[in-house]
């Protein structure tokens, strides 16, 4: 069973959510295919070495060729994480993606429910 993040995990997540979400801006629009890419959550594990990041993809159906490109940028991504967070962290955490469709689930209840 997993225990409740600590105070200080909930902290680094948010600042890498909030760092990572301005990384990926900066890249622009263009850079996915027009699609608009915004980290929805970060988790990250008790020893701080690993963050889960959850992305939106907009339009969703551009998601199957986003995620690929988020992956293999994954370490220039944590490159420019560790520039930005060098000095609060002492292990900038290995970066692993996962599509975030809670957007796409919430539609598709709202349009079954609209029925």
């Amino acid at each position: 069973m997993d225990k409740a993040p600590t105070t200080r995990q909930l902290r680094v997540a948010r600042e890498l959510q909030r760092d990572l979400a301005e990384i990926i801006r900066s890249k622009g629009m263009a850079v996915f295919g027009g699609a608009m890419v915004s980290v929805s959550e970060v988790r990250i594990s008790p020893d701080l070495s690993v963050a889960k990041v959850y992305v939106s993809i907009f339009p969703s159906d551009k998601a199957y060729s986003v995620m690929p490109m988020l992956e293999e940028n994954a370490r220039a991504y944590r490159g420019e994480l560790g520039r930005k967070v060098a000095s609060q962290l002492r292990i900038v955490p290995e970066l692993t993606f996962f599509l975030d469709t809670s957007l796409d689930y919430a539609e598709h209840i709202d349009a079954l429910l609209k029925q």
